[in-house]
């Protein structure tokens, strides 16, 4: 029998008892229901500290979080994504969290890569966990301990991670509570959930900066806009995936590389992506001669707006829905504090530029007005004062809640 009439008949055989087509069913069952986009540290000349520890060595990290959809299965994305050298992951536990740094015993579970409790990720790689029994609901919070027993230095991390990461010493991932842990305000080597859902779930990622990030939003409250609406369209089979990065910009690194390049990691890779939000732009603009960016050169309208349709040309091409939004009031930003030059008037000149663009060019499948929405009537260039968290920059709870609720499902 010749070679190609020997596959033919071994595809036959695979196909009639289910051996082939198995792996891609199981694998369409798995949707995003939390996210965190990893990032780099940054130097040392940044103006904001990175807040975590200078190297871990024989220490157990528990990380809050809280899930979007519920579920029986569940697998953990960890990234080692800016390491430069391999990270040694000891033993990982999964279970419902409790009251502070606690766990709800019952419910602990052994997280395992190919079988083993113990995995090495390489350098520059993200590691995907097997699947896990454990019943959740939706908009559980769930702990997520890793034990670190090799000197790992914490290069892969998310700034702003408005819920405490406990770190303690030795291997405590299946203590029901950590003694003398401290609490860190990032989050570390964790980048995401994945939860077997129904065959018609889909999601929503949202990318942006930080006013998606949730910046001065109420800590440990799950208040960011995102939060809002993932729990407005919890009804409808759709998750909603958080990919914010505080100081995120479109097309410069500095907190976090810039969107073009992290585009297809954070959001094409996200199974069963139907739609990507785009808030993000407002740091291109405003960072430019502050402590932030001081030897950066201004960025005009038409280069953000040659981004965007850079960000809609690759979602198309993957059949992705893309969703922008216009960029909020801004004016005052930050004056009293040593950021200073974030706000000008030949700043805000690009900004009502970008968002002339975004309602007029048609060229997003669908826009949000977070502009109209969040500006003051009587003074259009600043945030409404019951809307300010206080720095006119970012939104407060009621801010980001009304944020959520300008969003037309139907556009999405």
């Amino acid at each position: 029998m010749s070679r190609s009439r020997l596959h033919a008949v071994a595809l036959g055989v695979a196909l009639a008892t289910g051996a082939a087509s198995a792996p891609a069913a199981d694998a369409s069952r798995w949707i995003g229901t939390w996210h965190a986009s990893p990032q780099p540290l940054w130097q040392s000349d940044f103006p904001f500290p990175t807040n975590v520890p200078f190297n871990l060595w024989n220490q157990t990290l528990r990380q809050v979080l809280r899930i979007g959809p519920g579920g029986k299965r569940f697998r953990v994305m960890l990234s080692n994504e800016y390491g430069d050298r391999p990270l040694h992951i000891g033993r990982a536990h999964i279970a419902l969290a409790g009251e502070d740094a606690g766990i709800i015993a019952a419910s602990d579970q052994v997280l395992r890569f190919d079988g083993r409790e113990s995995v090495t990720i390489p350098a520059g790689a993200p590691m995907l966990s097997d699947p896990v029994e454990m019943e959740a609901p939706a908009f559980a919070q769930i702990s997520i301990s890793l034990y670190l027993p090799q000197p790992a230095t914490p290069s892969t991390f998310h700034w702003e991670g408005l819920q405490s990461t406990w770190l303690t010493g030795g291997d405590a991932t299946a203590a029901t509570d950590l003694e003398a842990a401290t609490a860190l305000p990032v989050r570390l080597f964790i980048s995401g959930v994945q939860v077997e859902a129904d065959a018609d779930a889909r999601s929503v990622v949202v990318l942006g900066d930080s006013i998606t990030d949730g910046a001065a939003s109420s800590p440990g409250s799950d208040r960011r806009w995102p939060d809002f609406l993932a729990r407005r369209l919890a009804g409808e089979g759709i998750a909603v995936l958080n990919a914010g990065i505080s100081g995120g910009r479109v097309l410069r690194d500095r907190m976090g590389v810039n969107a073009l390049a992290r585009f297809d990691r954070d959001v094409l890779g996200q199974p069963r992506l139907r739609t990507v939000i785009v808030l993000m732009g407002i740091n291109d603009i405003s960072w430019h001669g502050t402590p932030f960016a001081p030897d950066d050169a201004p960025v005009g309208a038409d280069e953000l707006i040659a981004g965007y349709r850079q960000l809609i040309a690759r979602a198309h091409a993957r059949g992705v829905r893309i969703v922008g939004a216009t960029l909020t009031p801004f004016e005052g930003a930050l004056a009293d504090t040593p950021i200073t030059g974030y706000y000008s008037a030949e700043k805000e000149h690009v900004r009502q530029t970008v968002n002339h663009w975004i309602r007029e060019a048609h060229e997003f499948d669908a826009i949000i007005d977070f502009d109209a929405l969040l500006r003051d009537p009587c003074h259009p260039t600043r945030m409404l004062p019951a809307y300010d968290s206080g720095d006119h920059l970012h939104p407060g709870d009621t801010g980001y809640r009304a944020m959520a609720e300008a969003v037309d499902p139907a556009s999405l």
